[in-house]
């Protein structure tokens, strides 16, 4: 009987097949994904795109902005290559092992058939070898020595016996095990080294490894930015509820990517020490004065008049600022986002009495604000047609006096002669870039929908009820509208003029943190849906209870009528009932006909309600589908989008958007925004918030506005008419269950089948009576 036998490869083979499957696992896939290809240029985009002074250079400087971009790619080449020529040879390899004995048969070899006598195989045999022997011309010792094999396997009785039984000569052999490797690995003078590998990579370079990422891992959020960060923003926006957009510049200034010691892309140079002096002279407003920490900080003070040179639009030096200034800006998405976040954090903790300062609606939308500014390199006080290439504010005056152009939509409106008379003075070139860039710019068609989704009638607005309202974003562009003058201007986002812009403001920056403002604050306008506190609060209680006393007499009034008409509803169909039994003790013919004619029109009207039941179930069906539908749409949401003319931001940047609901009268914020980050063509959004505890009519504004483009924001009036929840009936006929019909159910619950312990006892006492 064989036995079992492990062992390691001495020849080579198996290992070799093992580092052939291993190597091609990861040669294919590599090949096909890391591969360098050359990205082909559409010659439509290619002409679509603007050629102007700003645009050319950032292309130039995204194109060589990895020096090693070209080594990289030949290394990869390379090494992929190499993997190829290595797997080509480890397959010659492998070809040429000897498998001949593995795949030993006599009498293929002697050429004879199975069963053949022996006479005939010393026959062939003596024929094959004489062509085969080595002496001879013809000679192939290999091919004789297996010839001399299969000779003495067919001749010997015994060998013969097991190689047709066994398929062996020798007969039954021990199944072997072949391990991959090769035996050095296990010999004796081997060991150390072997042993000191593993303990290099097991002990030392895999932990090192994951407690690497696992420090660089845990110092960043989700977004990308450091935890540091996003604690120094909850910190100072929990400070300063109200907060301008100088403010909000400084703390994003302030940011730890902008440090050496956090950020390793940071460069410190000993020229900073007169080029930023330099730069801060030419900044009226950046408040460099400011003894406050981390804003008096050196690398704050330095990322603050970067960031002030970049909306003032001052050119800075190639070699060192200017290198400054794109690490700046381009960090600046991700950390306003991360504004953004905390400050509805803090709206929504302060809704829940967690903490005691209300961050107002100006604040979060002055972060908003600060994303367009940095992606253009304009101030919040400059016009929204400076964002269009070779547009200055001469030729922007001129077209505000002659045509009454005051946005990118009158501009996109007015007829192509009339436009191009305006820009006589620039050349053909200048005026198609101008022309590009206005005619790709966003136009968004921007609608809502508000309903009571859980609730029997969605239309109705109960209070505290949860209000969905459905927004709808349809994105279009203003190449649209050339010369159409019949379009309706869409209505732009109106809001209180207090905030500072930076640039023309008051030179001081800390006026949102002094104690005067928070007493300004503590008075500030209440919300509306709140009760009300201070003078006139007993009018308006007074007025909400007549009216909630109105509305409850209105509702018992209803319930009554409904009561009265039930009543003779009971009362006719008790009479009918009546009259049909006497028809039948009368002998009536006409009864089963009537029946008949009662029970066909009964059969109908069961049949319609199924009927209607039915469609109101593909109804809800489909409707949950398309929930489910959105979900999962909203699940995998990507952030591509349309690509933002932005000549000074260093990347490439995509149009992104923000949602929300707000009240402008209290100056609070109802949801918190949803960023919107793929919308291509169209777009629903989703916004839930509690209606007002107080019926009323009241007013919000659903908001949308542009992280990248000045002049797109939008806003639409919600009107709620909020109503008392309907009084719960305290009568209704269905309850009033007749004496007759309470006897007989206490007669139906005593014949239950299951028994209690006091029907036992009085079983008990009746059968003591009998005895």
């Amino acid at each position: 009987m064989g036995g079992q036998k492990f062992q390691y490869d001495e020849s080579g083979g198996t290992f070799f097949y093992f580092i052939l499957s291993f190597l091609a696992l990861i040669l294919i896939p590599a090949t096909f994904y890391f591969w360098p290809r050359k990205k082909k240029e559409d010659p439509v985009s290619k002409d679509e795109n603007c050629n102007c002074e700003n645009c050319l250079k950032k292309r130039a400087a995204m194109e060589h902005s990895d020096p090693y971009k070209g080594t990289k790619e030949f290394l990869v080449k390379l090494a992929i290559v190499a993997g190829w020529a290595l797997l080509i040879f480890l397959t010659y390899k492998v070809s040429q092992f000897d498998y001949e004995m593995s795949n030993f048969d006599p009498y293929e070899i002697l050429g004879v058939p199975l069963g053949t006598s022996q006479k005939d195989i010393k026959k062939a045999y003596r024929t094959l070898s004489v062509i085969l022997h080595p002496d001879k011309e013809t000679g192939d010792e290999k091919a004789f020595m297996k010839l001399t094999k299969a000779y003495q396997a067919l001749t010997d009785d015994e060998a013969r016996k097991n190689w047709e039984k066994y398929g062996n000569p020798d007969g039954p052999g021990a199944t072997s095990f072949g391990i991959a490797l090769p035996s050095w690995i296990v010999e004796k003078e081997n060991s150390v080294w072997v042993l000191g590998l593993y303990a290099l990579v097991f002990m030392v370079a895999l932990p090192i490894v994951v407690g690497t990422w696992w420090y660089r891992s845990i110092r960043y959020s989700g977004d990308k930015v450091l935890l540091d960060t996003t604690n120094m923003y909850w910190y100072f926006f929990h400070k300063t509820p109200h907060m301008q957009v100088k403010r909000v510049i400084m703390i994003l200034a302030a940011s730890f990517e902008f440090e050496k010691r956090h950020n390793n892309q940071v460069i410190e140079r000993q020229s900073d020490n007169e080029e930023v002096p330099s730069l801060i002279r030419q900044l009226p407003y950046l408040n460099e004065k400011c003894k406050e920490l981390p804003f008096s900080r050196s690398y704050s003070l330095k990322a603050r008049a970067i960031l002030h040179a970049h909306l003032t639009r001052i050119p800075l030096k190639e070699s060192t600022l200017e290198i400054d200034r794109q690490l700046i800006v381009r960090k600046c998405p991700y950390l306003i986002q991360e504004m953004v976040s905390c400050v509805s954090h803090l709206i929504m903790l302060a809704y829940a009495r967690k903490i005691q300062r209300l961050p107002s609606i100006e604040t979060i939308e002055n972060c908003m604000k600060l994303s367009p500014m940095i992606m253009q390199g304009l101030w919040e006080s400059k016009h929204p047609l400076l964002q269009l290439p070779h547009m200055t504010e001469e030729l922007r005056t001129h077209l505000s006096r002659k045509y009454n152009v005051r946005n990118m939509q009158q501009l996109a409106q007015l007829k192509q002669d009339k436009r191009r008379s305006v820009m006589r003075h620039l050349t053909d070139e200048q005026y198609s870039n101008l022309v590009k860039v206005l005619g790709r710019m966003p136009l968004i068609d921007f609608n809502m929908k508000c309903e009571v989704v859980d609730d029997e009638n969605s239309n109705v607005v109960t209070a505290g009820a949860i209000v969905t309202v459905t927004v709808e974003l349809v994105r279009r562009s203003m190449s649209e509208l050339f010369g159409d003058s019949t379009a309706k201007e869409k209505q732009g986002i109106t809001e209180s003029n207090d905030n500072g812009d930076g640039g023309e403001g008051d030179a001081d920056g800390e006026l949102e943190g002094t104690d005067d403002q928070k007493q300004d604050l503590k008075v500030k306008k209440q919300p509306t849906w709140q009760p009300k506190t201070a003078k006139g609060a007993h009018k308006g209680k007074s007025k909400a209870a007549q009216k909630n006393r109105r509305l409850v007499a209105a509702a018992q009034a209803a319930n009554a009528a409904a009561a009265a008409a039930a009543a003779a509803a009971a009362a006719a169909a008790a009479q009918a009932q009546e009259e049909k039994e006497k028809s039948v003790k009368s002998g009536d013919g006409k009864e089963h006909g009537d029946e008949a004619e009662s029970d066909a029109e009964s059969g109908a009207e069961s049949d319609n309600d199924a009927s209607e039941a039915a469609a109101d179930d593909d109804d809800e069906w489909e409707k949950f589908q398309q929930k489910i539908n959105k979900r999962e749409k909203l699940e995998g949401r990507s952030k591509v989008s349309h690509p933002v003319h932005c000549p000074l931001f260093p990347e490439e940047k995509h149009e992104y958007w923000w949602t929300y609901i707000c009240d402008r009268k209290s100056h609070t914020l109802l949801t918190v925004p949803y960023h919107v980050t793929n919308l291509i063509h169209r777009e629903e959004v989703q916004l839930k918030f509690t209606a007002p505890k107080w019926a009323g009519m009241y007013v919000f504004t659903v908001c949308l506005r542009s992280d990248s483009y000045f002049g797109m924001d939008q806003q639409l009036d919600l009107k709620l008419d909020v109503k008392d929840p309907a009084a719960i009936p305290t009568e209704h006929p269905q309850w009033d269950i007749s004496e007759s019909e309470s006897d007989h159910n206490e007669m139906q619950a005593n014949d239950s089948e299951f028994t209690t312990d006091s029907s036992d006892g009085e079983d008990e006492e009746t059968r003591k009576r009998t005895d």
